[in-house]
């Protein structure tokens, strides 16, 4: 597997690191759950399936009944004007109540219950999300903190170069034009050095924006899960956000069609006269569809509308997905030939290089500059393996991260 080589490599680096032998490192899983949990986007999400639920609660239920009071008939002239002693004036006091069929209320229940889904999709999604932005910042932290050490120890034998020009000097073997010019060496690798620590220190700050603390020490990341593209597709973050559009879009549809039918509203009062027998009254209100045609039928058009436009989100998102996992499945595997290649062609022959020119200097066959030459160049095919793993290791965490992953929401 391309992983395999990313491993082995890592696990060399590491071994030239006797600093770190000590210390205790920071791993990628725990830096993934770190993350999730400390998200305020995940915060901000799981306030929106709060909402959702307790709206949905009371989606299924009647409207509250309405209290009715009044005084029917109230004279307003003559002599008995503004009193209720008129056989015709009654003071009223009833109750009334909008009724929703069984039908509606379901229908109502399911598009409350689909946005509860599509804010719990949202939810899984954002957690997805800070996973994958975690992972990318761990692997640039974690390769920069790798190729500072090849650097540092390229630095460390620039001075030991440059110490033994300047004795060379001192003792007459040597030229100041040599000792000038390992100090110009020096003083290069040096500068490649800063670059580096400036590259690790950015690589850091975006790492601790997601964990929230400064960590120094690492651990090899581990090796991703491989995954089919049909997994991918089917839990990429915008293909199950567009299918619980999907099904939102479709219970509102049939919410419309629901509402083509009025709703009815009993009352039941009780009047009361003065010196008269007291009355109830008992009445219905039925609105009247006069013009379905203009509105109702106009809303449900509306309605399907979105839902097909919803169906086309959806269809347009695994065409995305689709076409993002085989740029990436395609990305990895060229990657890991080119680690292989560049490990064989490259790196090996600079490695037998530095071997040879060593112990050609060891037995005053070469100068000094010559062995200088040979490790810097090792160093660089070391630095640019590293960044062909890295690639290849982000590449490999899009493809594992990127989909949305059960029991990880927050």
């Amino acid at each position: 597997m391309p992983i395999l080589f990313f491993m082995r490599t890592a696990a060399m680096a590491v071994s030239l690191l006797p600093a770190f032998a000590g210390a205790e490192s920071f791993t990628l899983d725990e830096a993934l759950r770190q993350a999730v949990q400390r998200s305020e986007a995940a915060r901000a999400a799981r306030a929106g399936v709060l909402g959702a639920t307790e709206a949905a609660r009371a989606a299924g239920q009647l409207p509250d009944p309405v209290l009715r009071a009044g005084i029917d008939n109230l004279p307003v002239s003559g002599g008995d004007r503004f009193s209720t002693r008129d056989v015709m004036t009654m003071k009223r006091i009833g109750v009334g109540q909008e009724w929703l069929s069984a039908e509606k209320r379901a229908a109502r229940q399911a598009a409350a219950d689909a946005m509860v889904g599509l804010e719990a999709a949202s939810l899984r999604t954002t957690a997805a999300e800070v996973r994958l932005q975690t992972g990318l910042a761990y692997l640039d932290a974690y390769f920069a903190g790798q190729a500072m050490q090849w650097t540092a120890l390229n630095e460390r034998h620039a001075r030991e170069d440059l110490a033994a020009a300047r004795a060379r000097q001192s003792s007459a073997a040597g030229s100041a034009h040599e000792a000038l010019g390992w100090a110009a060496a020096l003083g290069m690798v040096e500068d490649e050095s800063a670059e580096l620590r400036q590259q690790q220190a950015a690589a850091h700050a975006a790492l601790e924006r997601w964990v929230g603390a400064r960590v120094d020490v690492l651990a090899a990341p581990a090796a991703f899960d491989d995954v089919t593209e049909a997994r991918y597709v089917e839990r990429h973050p915008a293909v199950v956000a567009a299918q619980r559009g999907v099904v939102l879009a479709s219970d509102e549809a049939g919410l419309a069609r629901a509402n083509r039918s009025p709703n009815w509203t009993w009352e039941l009062s009780y009047g009361q006269r003065a010196g008269y027998p007291d009355m109830v009254s008992v009445g219905v209100s039925i609105p009247l569809a006069i013009a379905p045609a203009q509105r109702q039928d106009r809303d449900v058009a509306s309605k399907l509308a979105l839902a097909d436009k919803a169906e086309a989100s959806r269809a347009e998102a695994e065409r995305m997905a689709r076409g993002e996992y085989r740029a990436l499945a395609s990305d990895a595997v060229r990657l890991a030939g080119r680690v292989d290649s560049y490990r064989a062609a490259v790196l090996a022959p600079a490695q037998q290089r530095t071997q040879l020119v060593m112990a050609a200097y060891r037995s005053n066959q070469t100068a000094l500059t010559a062995l200088f030459e040979s490790r810097h160049a090792e160093v660089q095919a070391q630095r640019k393996l590293l960044t062909l793993q890295r690639d290849l290791a982000k590449a490999q965490a899009q493809l594992a991260l990127k989909p949305i992953v059960d029991g990880v929401a927050p």
